[in-house]
């Protein structure tokens, strides 16, 4: 039995997705509020551009990656609702706890906390999703809520710079527990995901892979060992006991795989990059590849639908650069405003994210309506939309980012978060297209492998290094479009392969011999 054309979503599923939209926007406000507040806990914390890259990017996203990996098989397990319940409240907690640092280290933890919490939030809301609405309407479905990026993102800004200007003015000195600004934006932000978090327990679990005429998969027996056996496969030292369990030869390539991680550290740290940084990526990147290596042997089908589809990691690739300059300018659009354009907080959070905001929704739920027009005529047309938010974006931050006119900012940074947006939810539907339902929240976690991996742990960091060793905030940021002609190729090579790709899903899955 196949999904009808003619087939809807209920009233429900637009219920639950307007939920799930709120949540990513908490999601977003709770992750990007740094960036309004940077230049106050530079000086504070006594930091450098780098080290703030760090806290936003790398520290954040590392965890966010690792975990991920786990709690998106979590999710194909599991109550996704009850995940996204206890996720949600870890990450508001530790946002509101992260109004009481008082060092970067303390910082960095909370941050280290927000990414593990958050981390359950996208694979199960995409398995939701795929699960409520039909195939025609899912890369809409996904784009709305992939806009609550954008709208929590400018939020964020907005709510941030509009809290740290009136209290630093109430209290110079600090206020209440003596907490400056930027604390009390951090814990003012952490509240609402708690209460939040009592709605989304409400809402019902849909049966797995109905909405495509599927029959309904047996329940997992035993979810959380499933969760520990992926947790010792992806978190070090504990992989080399995952690893071990395989056998001598699996436990040798893990060991030869964590030496050349440790040796590409120790190269990096030669050449005077910051340990910390490096570390944290070098530690995901190994992880990444414990985890690629278990899941070979545990479960075939899933590693050739994606680890295996050059397809599927092309795509993921292409995203992660486009991700790796929207994350940077999305962290450094307000600082620049405030450091280089003279703009004060508030100005720049009210204008900046309120570009953002429209922009990233307007950009993302045009490019799934377009992406998904595209796809009746095209098996591959998903990817059109990511060939064109490589380049698109490109002038206008060139422009944007060598100005000191505020309103040509504003207006480039709202032009280039339009075309950048057009990729996300395109991309994000094509790669559950490349694989079956029961697989959808490990696909989802390893699409956000590049976001973070790639994208978040490298881009805000790498221009804050560059802004660091040059003294040009403008520099650090434009360096970055050096990967746009690599962004394109991925982007290319997952068009011409994704036809035969999806095709042949269920005839691969079955072929590497695991349970389709």
């Amino acid at each position: 039995m196949t999904e009808s054309d003619d087939a809807r979503a209920s009233g429900y599923a637009w219920y639950v997705l307007g939920i799930l939209f709120l949540v990513y926007v908490l999601n977003f406000v709770d992750r990007q509020i740094l960036s309004i507040l940077a230049e106050d806990i530079k000086r504070d914390l006594n930091l450098r551009d780098e080290d703030l890259g760090f806290l936003y990017g790398t520290a954040f996203g590392v965890f966010y990656a690792l975990f991920g990996i786990p709690l998106g098989r979590l999710a194909d397990n599991w109550h996704r609702v009850r995940l996204m319940t206890a996720g949600l409240s870890l990450w508001s907690a530790m946002t509101a706890l992260s109004g009481l640092a008082g060092s970067g280290g303390q910082l960095a933890a909370a941050r280290i906390g927000v990414g593990v919490g958050e981390a359950t939030a996208s694979p199960s809301a995409y398995s939701l999703i795929s699960d409520h609405f039909p195939k025609k309407l899912r890369a809409t479905a996904l784009s709305i809520y992939s806009a609550g990026l954008y709208v929590g993102g400018g939020c964020s800004l907005f709510i941030g710079g509009l809290i740290v200007q009136n209290w630093n003015r109430a209290w110079p000195g600090g206020g209440p527990l003596g907490l400056v600004g930027w604390q009390a934006a951090f814990m003012v932000v952490g509240v609402p995901g708690l209460l939040l978090a009592v709605v989304i327990a409400t809402l019902r679990e849909p049966v797995r892979g109905a909405v495509e005429g599927l029959p309904a998969p047996a329940p997992h027996p035993a979810p959380f060992r499933a969760f520990l056996d992926e947790l010792v496969t992806i978190l070090p030292p504990l992989t080399l006991i995952g690893a071990a369990r395989f056998g001598r030869r699996a436990l040798a390539m893990n060991v030869a795989g964590l030496a050349t991680v440790v040796a590409a550290v120790g190269v990096l740290r030669a050449l005077g990059e910051p340990l910390p940084q490096w570390s944290a990526v070098g530690i995901g990147a190994y992880a990444i590849f414990s985890w690629a290596c278990a899941l070979r042997r545990r479960d075939p089908a899933t590693f050739a639908l994606i680890v295996a589809t050059p397809a599927f990691v092309c795509t993921v690739v292409a995203y992660g650069l486009n991700a790796f300059i929207a994350y940077a300018v999305s962290f450094w659009a307000a600082p620049y405003a405030i450091r280089v354009a003279g703009i004060a907080p508030a100005e720049a959070g009210l204008f900046i994210g309120g570009a953002g905001a429209a922009a990233g929704f307007i950009g993302v739920t045009t490019g799934g309506l377009i992406a998904d027009r595209l796809r009746r005529r095209n098996p591959a047309g998903r990817l059109v939309p990511v060939l064109a938010s490589a380049v698109l974006p490109a002038p206008f931050l060139i422009v944007g980012f060598t100005t000191t006119n505020p309103p040509l900012l504003y207006g480039c940074i709202f032009c280039a978060q339009v075309f950048a947006a057009w990729g996300l939810g395109s991309s994000a539907a094509a790669t559950q297209d490349l694989v079956l339902p029961r697989m959808r929240g490990t696909a989802t976690a390893t699409f956000f492998i590049g976001t973070t991996l790639i994208g978040l742990a490298l881009g805000p960091y790498l221009a804050g290094r560059v802004s660091t060793l040059t003294g040009s905030l403008s520099t650090g940021i434009l360096s970055l479009l050096l990967t746009v002609p690599v962004t394109v190729a991925a982007a290319w090579a997952a068009y011409r392969q994704f036809p035969a790709a999806e095709r042949t899903r269920e005839a691969r899955a079955r072929a590497a011999g695991g349970p389709t």
